[in-house]
């Protein structure tokens, strides 16, 4: 395989045009690339293809409408981003409230090997952990003025203070080793189970990692599929070799985890937005319909219905 090549502007903008783009005004074509990175512009190209064999844009195809796309995208990611971010520090407050009640607010407390998971399977995992945890503080501590506090006065950083300066990768695998009963607890607050909940925590990490760095996220794909929920069954999602085609390792997947951790007014708010983001970007499209990017999504017709499907216990 060549290497790729540094192209100039003018060969970027000659490109798309070989491909069938049309480009209006080159001048503000070539801002847009030299601002916002010719690669990840590329990115959003495949939806507006003819076929996934003739990579060819679609007839009138134009590079306001790809970049329209590109903008879609990036204030999805925001949305999506601000709610991770809360959902991220509810968990953080909850499980730091839960260990700290039950094992002392000192890290040498907090931290010991036997207030984890006793499963000898996972006796490495919890002491690596462990590790981490103490890591994280050491390299993220003196850039947090509680942490910072805390030590210089009292000589020792309490849980709902280590919490804030921990990934919510970290997080994540903190609650996959805690001992059962603490993880029943947890879950219990959303009305989880708790295997639900240790499925769904590192999908989350994923995203929240994903939109930190602006990667694509409205087509990106789970590791892992989701098991199937009431969201899946009141919307009425299409089956198709009796599995759910929609909202198992896409995007709306994605928005069904979210739905279930955040409060009724959270997930309105956070619906309204979508909508609205989708609203704009359907009247920038020309060559293709909404339907098209709503199905890269893993996003039904009715996705917007999902806010009215009742919690099983609300707030």
């Amino acid at each position: 395989m060549g290497n790729k090549e540094f192209k100039n502007l003018d060969e970027q903008i000659s490109i798309l045009r070989y491909k069938g783009l049309v480009i209006n005004d080159e001048e503000y074509a070539k801002k847009v690339l030299l601002r916002e990175n010719y690669f990840f512009i590329n990115g959003y190209r495949h939806v507006f293809m003819k076929s996934a064999n003739n990579k060819v844009f679609i007839e009138g195809t134009t590079f306001e409408e790809v970049y329209s796309l590109f903008l879609f995208d990036r204030e999805f990611r925001n949305i999506i981003f601000k709610n991770l971010l809360i959902i991220e520090n509810n968990m953080k407050s909850i499980i730091s409230y839960q260990l700290s009640k039950k094992y002392g607010y000192k890290e040498n407390d907090y931290l010991k090997t036997k207030n984890f998971s006793r499963d000898p399977a996972k006796s490495r995992q919890v002491n690596d952990l462990i590790k981490k945890m103490k890591r994280q503080v050491r390299v993220n501590g003196c850039q947090h003025a509680a942490t910072v506090h805390y030590i210089t006065n009292y000589g020792y950083i309490p849980l709902w203070v280590m919490v804030k300066v921990l990934s919510f990768g970290i997080v994540s695998e903190l609650f996959s080793v805690l001992k059962r009963e603490d993880q029943v607890a947890i879950a219990d607050i959303y009305d989880l189970e708790v295997d639900e909940l240790i499925m769904y925590l590192p999908i989350l990490a994923n995203y929240r990692n994903l939109c930190a760095h602006e990667d694509i996220v409205y087509e990106n794909k789970t590791q892992r599929s989701i098991d199937n929920t009431i969201y899946h069954q009141m919307l009425k999602i299409e089956k198709m070799d009796d599995e759910y085609i929609y909202g198992k390792n896409d995007l709306f997947a994605l928005i069904i985890i979210i739905r279930q951790l955040l409060s009724n007014q959270e997930v309105c708010n956070l619906t309204e937005e979508i909508n609205h983001a989708l609203t704009n970007l359907e009247y920038n499209l020309k060559t293709i319909p909404l339907l098209k990017i709503l199905d890269r999504m893993g996003f039904p017709e009715n996705w917007k219905d999902i806010e009215h499907i009742k919690k099983r216990i609300d707030e």
